[in-house]
């Protein structure tokens, strides 16, 4: 039977004014890890439920390790979302990833400093869910699909890095991770990937790339004011994409597993979990291990 699709959106400020988005409404979430970055607006596009969120807040309000990504994460689940489209700006690793093309990775190397909450468990839960292959291969396609049905410059694969922030990368690191044979660099979808896993969630990045970072001999050093001009060039395709890939996610029937990335890696007896940890968890775990009645 075909799960009626719910696509959630993180990214920039703009993305929930997409044309042709209706029954527009805002909606606070309250969760057992905080207040996620702002209000959830949602509405439907072609028939299809869509959940937006910025992920800084609206403003730009937060560093990226200042972001409640499991409150995020946690909201969209509450919300019914079953696939997520990450919108990222990112700079390029790679001569042929020129500013103002689209990458939609496969993987990710973790270099952020331990300082983000990377998982829903722990408080008497453990469990331990598979990412070897990080990103769903369906909505990814999915993606890549869209993004040259719209005319943009896509790269399929690749290897997003994703470092602490919220500066820059120095001159020896930005060299170091090319040598590492890394894709693209940002500071935002570690650990929202892995979360988004965790909550049974499809997921996959459109990444925006706006800059060469600084290994670029021939370009000038990552600044704010260049990356802006860039993001704001490529709103427009984001939005494109977007619109694009939900009629197509529409259309489609998923087949991958994302939806049952825990069916196997929940470790704690159930009898063992504390009430007030299952209560606060349900939207996630609830349905491995409801207590017997």
């Amino acid at each position: 039977m075909m799960k009626t699709p719910v696509v959630g959106v993180i990214g920039g400020s703009g993305l929930y004014e997409i044309e042709g988005l209706q029954d527009v409404e805002e909606i606070v979430i309250d969760t057992p890890f905080g207040s996620p970055s702002d209000a959830f607006i949602t509405g439907t596009l072609d028939g299809v439920k869509m959940v937006f969120l910025p992920r800084h807040g609206r403003g730009h309000r937060f560093l990226p390790s200042e972001v409640n990504y499991r409150a995020n994460i946690f909201g969209m689940k509450k919300l019914g979302v079953t696939q997520i489209i990450s919108v990222s700006a990112v700079g390029s690793m790679k001569e042929h990833i020129v500013p103002g093309h689209i990458v939609i990775p496969d993987q990710f190397f973790d270099r952020t400093q331990g300082k983000r909450a990377s998982t829903f468990f722990g408080q008497g839960v453990a469990g331990h869910v598979q990412f070897a292959d990080p990103i769903c291969p369906d909505l990814a396609a999915i993606l890549a699909h869209a993004a040259r049905d719209v005319g943009a410059t896509v790269h399929s694969g690749g290897t997003y890095i994703c470092i602490e922030g919220p500066n820059f990368s120095t001159r020896a690191e930005s060299q170091i991770y090319r040598s590492w044979g890394v894709d693209i660099i940002g500071m935002t979808n570690i650990p929202e990937a892995r979360l988004a896993r965790e909550a049974e969630i499809c997921y996959a990045t459109v990444a925006l790339a706006t800059d060469y970072d600084c290994w670029h001999d021939g370009h000038d050093d990552v600044s704010v004011e260049a990356v802006l001009v860039i993001i704001r060039q490529n709103v427009a395709t984001a939005r494109a994409i977007i619109k694009t890939a939900v009629g197509q996610i529409r259309r489609q029937q998923l087949k991958c597993h994302c939806d049952q990335a825990l069916e196997f890696a929940i470790m704690t007896d159930k009898s063992l979990i504390p009430d007030h940890t299952l209560e606060a968890l349900a939207p996630i775990i609830g349905k491995y291990v409801q207590q017997d009645v």
